[in-house]
């Protein structure tokens, strides 16, 4: 894997690049970090994130597993409960759902269940989101699905910097962390500072600063965000562009102050809307800033059917561009 400096010891890298040299750092310092996961050692991962650190760091800390979510998952809580730092790579979320017993009633629960005696110092990695053609079994966008459970942190980075800086703030928790990786995002290329360090996981960040109203966006939808918020501007309409980054929890003070600025919001989900992350943040912001709304909140969410493998269908299954900049423009200028 390369990345070039970009001068003032700053890096453009891909969000593989990124993820993989936060892996090989994080088992490089540490004696307590292994990985396993299927595939992740002579294939390298799905998705090469792993790609030879086994040649380096041997097949005990970079581990094969069986086809077996909820037995490898349950090593992994075995594993950080006896003092170990396991990383736990699930291919895509949609297989996450055969070891949501291990997460959701295991890892999410011996904290409170023990009364505080037991932590379980666990980072789960899976790859989330549409548009790769890989169809309904692995498409799927289900984060609000675990941002739902109290006892885990859900994080979601969408630039190669964050990427690279989360994992360390992860391995730090003392509690299970799950990262989403947007399949999507892996060959994006992006600035990494070395000098961030490890980023606070609790905290959105602003991506674009604007006026007229806030794009909330996360994963994969970050850089459509940006990229309608670049077509907004030439009509006139300028967008406040937040990175949830964290999806449990959620930093409502970052949201609500910009919408107490801009009066206006449009939360965006790749998932389905029925249930979804869109409609907790949308109610949330409710609550908060009734009396700074100039307009209902907006949600835009994936069209709620399984993702086709068909590539025009898939398209036509998730929000595009074109349709955050008319969502955008119907909050802004509604359809009189």
């Amino acid at each position: 894997m390369s990345a070039y400096d970009t001068g003032e010891g700053i890096r453009s890298m891909t969000y593989r690049e990124a993820m993989h040299e936060a892996l090989h750092e994080a088992l490089a310092n540490d004696d307590r970090v292994f990985i396993m996961g299927e595939d992740v050692a002579d294939y390298g991962g799905t998705y090469a994130v792993t790609k030879g650190l086994h040649e380096e760091f041997g097949r005990d800390r970079v581990r094969n597993t069986p086809l077996s979510e909820s037995g490898f998952v349950g090593a992994g809580i075995g594993a950080a409960l006896g003092g170990l730092r396991p990383i736990v790579e699930i291919m895509t979320v949609n297989f996450s759902l055969l070891a949501l017993d291990q997460l959701v009633n295991t890892a999410a629960t011996l904290l409170h269940m023990s009364g505080g005696q037991l932590n379980v110092p666990l980072v789960v990695r899976m790859t989330t989101g549409a548009g790769r053609q890989l169809a309904a079994q692995h498409s799927h966008s289900l984060e609000g699905w675990f941002a739902h459970v109290p006892g885990l942190k859900v994080i979601a980075p969408a630039t190669a910097e964050d990427a690279r800086w989360m994992l360390p703030s992860a391995l730090a928790d003392p509690n299970p962390v799950i990262i989403f990786e947007h399949s999507g995002l892996y060959n994006d290329r992006g600035p990494v500072d070395p000098n961030t360090g490890p980023v606070d996981l609790d905290r959105a960040a602003v991506r674009r600063s604007g006026s007229d109203l806030t794009i909330i966006a996360s994963a994969g939808m970050v850089s459509k965000a940006l990229e309608a918020a670049d077509q907004l501007d030439k009509s006139g309409v300028s967008a406040d562009v937040i990175d949830l980054r964290s999806l449990r929890p959620l930093d409502i003070p970052t949201l609500a102050a910009s919408v107490a600025r801009t009066n206006r919001a449009l939360v965006l989900d790749e998932g389905w809307r029925t249930g979804g992350l869109s409609a907790e943040i949308a109610a949330t912001l409710a609550e908060v800033c009734f009396w700074s709304l100039d307009a209902p909140i907006a949600r835009l969410a994936g069209v709620e059917v399984p993702i086709p493998y068909a590539k025009h269908l898939e398209l036509a299954a998730v929000p595009q561009v074109d349709d955050i900049v008319a969502a955008a423009g119907n909050l802004v200028r509604p359809i009189e």
